[in-house]
């Protein structure tokens, strides 16, 4: 009589745990197969801390180009740019800081907007911060607020390579063995030529020179000749437009590509090395190969892509979503047609090398997302299976305490089941 009775029991619990498992298999926790999705678009990245920082993302995918107008065959490794940043170990990011690209809110971004086990100690009125490695003092970044301009003023991609492995291992003592084993990951941000032009004149014209600039190529700085000067004063304030255009040795000129080139390539500031044209062309793909190379770099008008490129590439967080602000100086200036098509004019190795920039920038942007959707697919599926062997040895469980003879018949059971779905799909 216990017997039946403790069999009559069973019969509805098992009812409802098989109802139970159904109901998982077709709309496990975090699907979205049983409710509609908002249409509220928007970034989801889950931190170590475990809570998930959600962002909308006001860049619309639209800005993405169409695959038949792409003008360049970047590979899977130009596109997958994810490096293992080793910030315990001896890595050290190196941020080329390029004039009026954004520079100083993303350095800022660096030093006081990462994640991090040992967050940099910026103290009040002071200019740079400690950015030292989980329980050592060395610093992992380099870059003016954290080391300050140890290598020159805005140093370029030609003093950088030079100088910032010789002052990173004499400043953190490294032996020869340590030295050949450091990895330096070189990140920069770009700006649309244009606007950065504008924006580097109303600079000068405010006072700003950068005159202190060391400008080294090959071990020493340029000569007087190679470089003149602009104007002849303490500094070009209040220069107007038309005579900031007119200086021909004007490094406002093709800056970005300038920065980001190796100039010894062409005999430095040296310009009677080459023909102007073909100088052109040689600093243009060098500046094209060495940003393709970089370990990551941003635009200007693209905050939120470059925050989730960034985080994407190193495996860090940054604490706060980054702000795409429009209303600058330089978007303030009205000119004309004839005049832009003038600087256009002055910055053509700028204008294309930005357009090279760009569809790469955008083209590593959606790559990642894709990577991302299938990463969160293969996670899902995983946890359905977890979940689905756990139901199983629940019920096999639930059976054997039930009287059913053991968890045998439940396996062979559910194999039948599985079996006879297939053969149906087959059919």
């Amino acid at each position: 009589m216990e017997e039946k009775f403790n069999r009559l029991i069973f019969i509805p619990i098992a009812a409802v745990v098989f109802l139970m498992i159904g109901y998982q298999y077709v709309c496990p926790a975090d699907s979205n197969t049983c409710y509609f999705r908002s249409d509220d678009k928007g970034l989801y990245q889950r931190y170590s801390s475990g809570f998930e920082l959600v962002y909308t993302d006001p860049e619309a995918d639209e800005d993405l180009p169409a695959k038949a107008t792409s003008r360049y065959n970047f590979t899977e490794r130009d596109l997958d740019r994810r490096v293992e940043f080793n910030i315990k170990g001896d890595d050290v990011m190196v941020f080329l800081h390029i004039q009026k690209t954004g520079g100083t809110t993303f350095g800022r971004h660096l030093v006081k907007n990462i994640q991090l086990e040992q967050p940099c100690d910026c103290m009040p009125g002071q200019r740079k911060c400690t950015c030292h490695r989980p329980g050592r003092a060395e610093s992992w970044l380099f870059s003016r607020f954290s080391t300050g301009w140890s290598c020159g003023l805005h140093a370029d991609w030609t003093e950088l390579t030079s100088c910032v492995p010789v002052v990173m291992n004499k400043r953190d003592k490294k032996s020869a063995v340590q030295k050949n084993k450091r990895n330096f990951y070189y990140i920069t941000m770009l700006r649309d030529p244009v606007s950065r032009y504008l924006s580097e004149w109303k600079h000068v014209q405010r006072g700003a020179t950068w005159k202190t600039a060391l400008h080294m190529c090959d071990g020493r700085p340029p000569t007087q000749d190679e470089l003149p000067a602009c104007y002849s004063g303490e500094d070009w304030t209040g220069v107007p437009l038309a005579d900031f255009m007119s200086c021909p040795s004007n490094l406002a000129n093709n800056r970005q590509v300038r920065m980001l080139a190796d100039l010894s390539l062409v005999g430095c500031y040296n310009m009677s090395s080459v023909s102007e044209l073909e100088r052109g062309q040689v600093l243009l793909a060098s500046a094209k190969a060495n940003l393709r190379n970089m370990a990551f770099y941003g635009l200007t008008e693209f905050q939120r892509k470059t925050q989730y490129l960034f985080e994407r590439t190193f495996g860090l967080r940054f604490i706060r979503a980054f702000t795409q602000i429009n209303s600058t100086r330089a978007a303030s200036v009205g000119i004309s047609e004839k005049v832009r098509w003038r600087i256009e004019g002055l910055n053509a190795l700028d204008v294309e090398l930005y357009e090279y920039a760009k569809e790469l920038f955008l083209r590593r942007y959606q790559y990642n997302r894709q990577k991302q959707h299938q990463e969160e697919r293969l996670r899902r599926w995983q946890e359905r299976q977890q979940r689905q062997r756990m139901h199983r040895t629940y019920l096999a469980e639930l059976w054997r305490l039930g009287g059913g003879g053991g968890g045998e018949e439940v396996e062979a059971e559910v194999a039948t089941t599985e079996d006879y779905s297939s053969q149906v799909v087959r059919w």
